[in-house]
């Protein structure tokens, strides 16, 4: 506690100091700033630096735009003494002008948070002509440590990565360069820094707290996003300051890139905002003619719930055809089926389709090098659009939204449905692999909106067709030994410094989950009412369900007093329940046994074939508590349905074999009945008839359900089918 207070103590005294220092200095007028930074080519980070260099209206200088880079590997090792020829060559031009204040900052690996008077508020309080930035690492002769001034609060070290000071002194500075290239610009600084002639000389010191200068390599820890009322700062908590120039030094590029996705940035409380104020681009005057060329490339790794529903959406795409190019990797030999089905039915679509399937014995990594190679070698290819099977895009407008935003790599945000598992990482640990960033659950559930720099997408992504053949061009983006694609990908466009972004200022679509996929089964999609709800509810429940819950729209009707009828089935479901039960094939032949009915018994025994034969009863179940449930509830108010059944089957009735059903009451609160196939066309005659009320309902229509008490009061009978064959699903509920 006591050396807590004395700290305080200290840090008061210093900021008394400085402020009586900052009192002998005039303000420095915004327009004798020049900011000098230096960048050989126009990367993802030299854009950013730029941005918020625009955002905050300071005048910038680059120096090296279109020249060899012959400083070294300094995200590696030594180097940089290229950047100080430069600056040397620059700052005579200014040597002689005693008002001028230079900033120099790295670019590639800089943002800029707060705007000149504030910078030059901070430079003047500090009472020093030339200040640099301050790490806590002695970089890169750590033998020089023992030669710094002692610091008693804040990081001891000089980074070279950023400095403030007059244009005389820092000329001054500059012109004692005399080395190679290659050499190391920080021994450069550091060895004039320690100098104690040349640091009384120029007046020179070091940001030990990060005023103006926050480097973050070693102090992630201390840097917190700061949501203010119009946008957001990074505040090194340490030190309480709010920092001015943001660098991720060393191996912390990605946090910087994190914490670029903030600073600065339009922000609202309600939604926050993620980049919101890129130009973007604007396809819609653009005749269909002249839209970007796309190459779309599907890949089924596996096998994968509901791919004909996925293959289809490929043509609901809001695109010009004729600007499409489809390619095609399954590894599945079970989806060759759908692949046919569906190229038989489009192939007009998609005229220059390739498709390569498992007989080529391609892997997963080359697959995907082989489709990108496509792309990167034909000029005409504006942009890749990776996609895997398991990625369920509802958006048409996708591929257009995707395009506008204007970045070389992007993903649509998507996420399985109900759960936290996406298509992208906020953060990485270490080694490498998943973190959690502590904005990713709120990005994921819609909470913040924007634009994302992340460190990893997967399943779905744009890439520009240039970046393939310029950035990315001399790369393998998808093979290395012991090493997934998708990381692989991922990593190799980071090392190129091609940010990667993921989008969620719309709604995209989501991801399904093929996990417990079962291709055993005849139609497999069935049994996905537990991974994949959204997807199966698409596809087997029919298309006017919602409408039950609409007053307006009166869809259920009532044939026969409280015997309720509705739409719950779609045609698929029917047929695909149908044709399991077909070639499951054990139909009871009107006799049951204990085991069939697992507990429970039949008044009047069916020709019948029971869920929990199919081992389909829990998903049964699933669908009763989803889907009949909230219709009992409104039909029969009052009563709440524990939909618990275990009387649950398909009937068959056709003449010779069993055609009808004597009267009888069910063994149920109440039942449903659903028809499978269709009167007049599938067979004639059959219906039902409740004797209490003398009611006939004779014209089922198939994948609508009864719904009607049982035990007491509706005793019903079958009545006979005279041609063809009847299926219906019976269910009674609550017995």
């Amino acid at each position: 506690m006591e050396q807590s207070l004395l700290a305080v103590i200290f840090a008061l005294i210093l900021s008394l100091t400085d402020y009586a220092k900052a009192a002998d200095q005039k303000a420095i007028a915004p327009e004798n700033l020049l900011v000098i930074t230096a960048a050989t080519e126009e990367t993802d980070g030299f854009h950013r630096f730029m941005r918020t260099a625009r955002e905050f209206n300071y005048t910038v200088k680059v120096l090296g735009l279109g020249e060899e880079w012959k400083g070294g590997d300094v995200a590696r090792t030594v180097g940089g003494g290229q950047k100080v020829r430069w600056l040397k060559r620059e700052l005579q031009k200014h040597s002689d002008n005693k008002e001028l204040v230079i900033l120099f900052v790295d670019s590639y690996d800089v943002i800029l948070a707060s705007g000149p008077q504030e910078l030059l508020w901070k430079f003047s309080r500090m009472g020093h002509r030339v200040i640099f930035s301050a790490e806590g690492f002695c970089w890169p002769d750590q033998k020089l440590a023992s030669k710094y001034p002692p610091v008693y609060t804040g990081k001891r070290y000089l980074n070279s990565g950023g400095f403030i000071g007059y244009a005389p002194d820092l000329s001054a500075i500059v012109q004692q360069w005399k080395y190679k290239d290659n050499d190391d610009d920080q021994l450069f600084y550091t060895k004039i820094y320690l100098d104690k002639a040349q640091r009384t000389k120029f007046n020179m010191t070091l940001d030990h707290r990060s005023r103006i200068f926050q480097n973050l390599n070693g102090a992630i820890e201390e840097v917190v996003l700061k949501f203010e009322k119009a946008r957001v700062r990074a505040r090194n908590v340490a030190y309480d300051t709010l920092p001015v120039i943001i660098h991720g030094n060393g191996p912390t590029k990605l946090q910087l890139n994190y914490l670029g996705n903030y600073v600065p940035t339009a922000w609202t409380h309600e939604t926050g905002c993620g980049i919101c104020d890129d130009d973007l681009l604007d396809l819609s005057e653009v005749p269909d003619e002249e839209m970007p060329t796309i190459q779309i490339s599907v890949f089924i790794e596996q096998p994968t719930p509901f791919l004909p529903e996925f293959l289809e959406r490929l043509t609901t795409l809001n695109y010009p055809m004729s600007r499409l190019r489809l390619f095609i990797h399954n590894n599945v030999v079970y989806h060759e089926q759908h692949i046919q089905q569906f190229w038989e039915r489009h192939r007009d679509d998609f005229p220059d389709t390739r498709v390569v399937g498992p007989e080529e014995n391609l892997q997963h990594d080359q697959a995907r090098t082989m489709a990108v190679e496509l792309c990167r070698g034909d000029p005409t290819c504006d942009y890749y659009f990776s996609i895997d099977a398991d990625v369920a895009l509802t958006n048409p407008d996708v591929l257009r939204i995707l395009i506008e935003e204007n970045k070389s790599v992007i993903a649509p945000m998507l996420s399985r449905h109900g759960k936290l598992w996406s298509n992208f990482w906020g953060a990485l640990s270490p080694e490498g692999f998943y973190s959690r960033s502590e904005d990713y659950i709120d990005i994921v559930q819609g909470k913040r909106v924007g634009l994302w720099n992340v460190p990893y997408i997967t399943q779905v992504y744009l890439i520009r067709g240039s970046t393939l053949r310029t950035r990315l061009a001399q790369v393998s983006l998808y093979v290395q030994d012991g090493m997934d694609p998708d990381m692989v990908f991922c990593r190799t466009v980071r090392d190129q410094g091609v940010f990667m972004f993921v989008s969620n200022r719309d709604e995209f679509g989501r991801l399904v989950s093929a996990a417990n996929y079962n291709i055993s089964r005849l139609h497999p999609d069935m049994w996905q009412i537990f991974d994949n709800p959204v997807d199966w509810r698409e596809k087997y429940i029919h298309e006017n369900y919602s409408k039950i819950f609409d007053e307006d729209e009166n869809v259920i009707e009532q044939p026969c007093p409280d015997v309720y009828w509705f739409p719950a089935f779609s045609e698929k479901m029917c047929d695909d329940l149908v044709e399991t039960m077909e070639d499951f094939g054990e139909w009871s032949g009107g006799k049951h046994t204990d085991e069939r009915l697992a507990g429970g018994y039949e008044n009047v025994p069916t020709v019948d074939i029971h869920m929990n034969q199919i081992s389909f009863e829990k998903e049964w179940l699933k669908f009763l508590k989803e889907y009949i449930v909230p219709v009992t509830e409104k039909l029969y108010p009052g009563y709440y349905p524990k939909a618990h059944a275990v009387m649950n089957f398909v009937v068959r009735y056709r003449p010779g074999e069993q055609p009808y059903l004597r009267p009888h009451h069910d063994s149920s609160t109440f039942t449903i009945n659903i028809a499978l196939n269709r009167k007049g066309i599938d067979f004639q005659g059959g219906g039902c008839r409740f004797l209490r009320y003398d009611c006939n309902v004779e014209t089922p229509r198939k994948g609508w359900s009864f719904m009607h008490p049982g035990r007491l009061t509706h005793y019903h009978e079958g009545l006979p089918t005279t041609q063809g064959t009847r299926y219906i699903m019976v269910s009674f509920v609550d017995p």
